[in-house]
């Protein structure tokens, strides 16, 4: 007895009809499946240590506001498959240029210098927020550079080779009649700046929020013990950028894009609040 069997051309269509019922029964267009087969691997550097912005958790993953943010690049469009690579301040920057990496995040400010090495894009990807410690004694006093101008000025030393240095320069620029004392320090990073606060030996220290937040709010703090003794205002933020391959203008205007979308569906203030507590890009003076 001859057992029927279907022929080929059937078959052929059949399973062709079974392949797309189960893509639909799952939500997946056979365009996506395609998409997702085309994929072109984009490999994001990022630094390892520097929360909220980017970090590796305590599980091993890449973790953080702009990891986030560039992860929901990869949902938006499915040609690209994003790979984070956790690595070196100084591997990132030389990756990047030498196209290794696609793009690097690390919380980046822009300079001239920067500028000149890498593509940057037009919108910005997070904020950095920086402000002024100072000492709790004079909260009646000092409620921003101006009044802390007015009450002494007297400024930890500050890096020339520092974006903060800069940005204090402006703002005396910016203020004839209520300077800031700058002083150059011959070192990048004082571990002593609250401690000379508390001594009074300067009556303030211009600090990352991000910073002020680990060291002194936080109860495993360096410096929490003095929370009650120490205070901080918001003096403004500086948007942060990833740094792109000068050839990866594509990518670039794609991530413009998703970043514009962010903004309008509330995704952008949904991980800021994750990751900051609050959106801190308010912050940013335009």
């Amino acid at each position: 007895m001859k057992k029927n069997r279907i022929p080929a051309a059937i078959f052929a269509v059949l399973a062709a009809f079974v392949a797309a019922g189960c893509s639909k029964k799952q939500g997946i267009s056979a365009s996506a499946v395609q998409d997702a087969a085309d994929a072109r691997t984009i490999y994001v550097a990022h630094t390892q240590t520097y929360v909220p912005y980017v970090f590796v958790d305590d599980k091993g993953a890449s973790d953080g506001f702009e990891v986030a943010v560039w992860k929901e690049i990869g949902l938006m469009y499915p040609q690209y498959k994003i790979e984070f690579v956790p690595t070196s301040d100084d591997d990132l920057l030389i990756g990047v240029q030498t196209g290794k990496y696609a793009v690097g995040i690390k919380g980046a400010w822009s300079t001239d210098e920067r500028r000149e090495k890498y593509l940057f894009p037009q919108n910005y990807l997070g904020a950095s927020v920086i402000g002024l410690t100072f000492r709790t004694e004079n909260a009646d006093k000092i409620h921003d550079l101006e009044s802390f101008a007015e009450y002494s000025g007297k400024l930890v030393p500050i890096s020339p080779q520092s974006a903060q240095y800069s940005i204090i320069t402006d703002f005396n620029k910016a203020h004839p009649g209520a300077q800031i004392k700058l002083v150059p320090s011959d070192v990048f990073n004082i571990p002593e700046s609250y401690t000379w606060v508390l001594e009074k030996r300067y009556d303030g220290f211009f600090d990352l929020q991000v910073a002020y937040k680990r060291n002194v709010l936080a109860e495993d703090g360096a410096y929490h013990q003095f929370a009650d003794r120490l205070s901080y205002v918001v003096y403004k933020a500086i948007p942060t950028w990833p740094l792109f391959n000068k050839n990866e203008t594509q990518l670039a205007a794609d991530y413009d894009k998703v970043v514009t979308t962010l903004h309008e569906n509330g995704k952008y203030t949904e991980l800021a609040d994750k990751y900051f507590g609050e959106d801190v890009s308010k912050y940013v003076q335009k």
